[in-house]
């Protein structure tokens, strides 16, 4: 590691780790009469000898005579280990021995960066070891969260140490390749976003290094291996096993998740058969935590804490007698409770998308999903989504099909899907889906979008295209239509359109083109 590098990244650490310190001081004032949790910082040793910088917060007053449930909080991809401090003072506050990490190859911890693989979870495991040996901590009731890439290796370790009796994973992930390839598209800016943190925080592995330059390059003849890397560092993966071990797991996750989009937790829910819970609400990656990273009151974390007082502490404070999946619309509005993911959209509406329609491919036409976490925390705080006018879309590179007024308000709820018979005129492609909210001016506010690429198609050949576009809860105003375009350029995404391409969509009168709406009851 060059010289400054470290010693920024301890400066950094240093910082930080006061002012969070402040801020936990802060918001325990008014009990200022209770004695305060001890923190001390800590090396753990991981996998293969490598050395895990560490934090450990126990409840005031613990001696040893009893023991404690234990909640293992591994950071955030390119945090330091002080990310979660203020939260685990008000864990340890109300009786559990905490102990925070910074995961191999990043900040201070030795390694390289290894993106939820083997070694991620192998230290996890030894991190818990090391709490059982160091701490009060009770082997019986031991539990693990984590925001982002802390979430996704705390739902990793529970399908491979049964220890692990219940899991908050929060804005991570179940399916990295749905994630970041969803449509057989990379998410250009999201993969760029986590390149770039991690080559500023830590060190890639080799490995790493490899997978990002075959991604970006889009080198289809490492697919397959990049398919195998990252269904290895899928929890969906192991959904089995999870449920074997009887994983008492909560998801948590925004609608407008730019780095890892709903649906893939949405379809792992499902897969789920242990105790569960699913929330969702408006904003981007990691954005509905962060004020309780802060110390401030946030729903999330209090949720997580319940989570963890009803499976690791056998409190009977009614989470699990709620609705599981619970979902807050993105205009406004309380948690709406569903018994189950099939059960968010009662019903489904068509929006015919008929005729003949050809566009030429290789030019943005002014509709896009925006830009990566800005976008939706604008969405979350003002309800200002990425924004197109409609009429004056060029129709030589957007093809729109629009629904007529509805005269009362559609509350979509879910996965909208595309069904259309798609002709190329080269053998490779990529198109863009989006659904609009249209008010009376024309103006469209995005409700939902996402990529398809295909590769391999004969030329002037039809063939049949289904889409999911990201799950989403939205209120469309009474007097508004939706409207489906579909483009060939976004930059949320790399594309895969030869110069010259067009794409034509028909619909067969066998086979008729079509997006399928989801609608909450009415």
């Amino acid at each position: 590691m060059r010289p400054h590098r470290k010693a920024l990244r301890t400066t950094a650490v240093g910082a930080v780790s006061a002012a969070l310190a402040a801020a936990g001081t802060l918001t325990a004032a008014p009990a200022a009469q209770a004695a305060p949790p001890s923190v001390r910082f800590v090396d753990i040793t991981g996998d293969g000898g490598t050395t895990l910088k560490a934090n450990v917060v126990t409840p005031a007053g613990a001696d040893g005579a009893r023991r404690h449930p234990l909640i293992v909080l591994p950071t955030s991809w390119a945090t330091p280990q002080i990310e979660y401090l203020a939260q685990a003072q008000r864990l340890a506050d109300s009786g559990y021995v905490v102990v925070t990490y910074n995961v191999r190859g990043f900040w201070q911890s030795g390694g390289h960066i290894e993106v939820a693989g083997p070694p991620d979870t192998a230290d996890a495991s030894r991190v818990i070891d090391w709490a059982l040996a160091h701490t009060p901590a009770d082997p019986d009731r031991v539990g693990m969260a984590g925001v982002s890439y802390g979430a996704g290796i705390s739902l990793l370790t529970a399908a491979h140490d049964e220890r692990v009796r219940a899991v908050a994973a929060l804005s991570g992930w179940a399916d990295l390749i749905d994630s970041i390839y969803s449509g057989r598209t990379q998410h250009a800016q999201a993969a760029a976003l986590l390149q770039g943190a991690g080559g500023v925080t830590g060190r890639p592995s080799a490995e790493l290094q490899e997978i990002f330059s075959h991604f970006f390059a889009s080198d289809l003849d490492k697919e397959d291996e990049m398919l195998a890397w990252g269904r290895k560092r899928s929890p969906a993966a192991y959904v089995d096993r999870i449920n074997e071990h009887g994983t008492a797991v909560m998801l948590a996750n925004a609608w407008g998740d730019t780095v890892f989009p709903p649906n893939q937790y949405a379809d792992f829910y499902e897969r789920l058969t242990g105790p569960k819970r699913l929330q969702l609400r408006p904003g981007d990656h990691a954005t509905a935590e962060a004020t309780g990273l802060l110390g401030l009151p946030n729903d999330v974390w209090a949720d997580t804490g319940r989570w963890f007082d009803h499976h690791l502490k056998g409190e009977d404070n009614g989470v699990d007698r709620e609705q599981p999946v619970r979902l807050k619309s993105r205009s406004g509005g309380g948690y709406e409770g569903y018994p189950d993911w099939k059960s968010v959209a009662a019903a489904e509406r068509k929006i015919a998308l008929g005729g003949t329609t050809t566009i030429a491919a290789n030019v943005n036409s002014g509709a896009d999903g925006g830009i990566v976490l800005l976008s939706s925390v604008l969405d979350q705080i003002a309800r200002l989504p990425p924004v197109a006018s409609i009429p004056l879309l060029p129709r030589r590179w957007a093809a729109v099909w629009q629904s007529g007024r509805y005269p009362t308000a559609q509350r979509v709820r879910g996965t909208a899907r595309l069904h259309t018979t798609l002709t190329p005129t080269k053998e490779s492609g990529t198109l863009v889906a989006y659904l609009y909210d249209v008010g009376p001016l024309g103006l469209g506010k995005l409700v939902s979008n996402a990529p398809y690429t295909f590769h391999g198609r004969t030329p002037g050949k039809p063939f049949g295209v289904d889409l999911e576009l990201f799950s989403t809860a939205y209120d469309v105003p009474a007097g508004h239509r939706l409207a489906l375009v579909v483009d060939t350029v976004d930059p949320l995404y790399i594309e895969h359109n030869p110069s010259g391409a067009r794409l034509t969509f028909s619909s067969p009168a066998d086979d008729p083109s079509y997006v399928s709406i989801p609608l909450r009851e009415q």
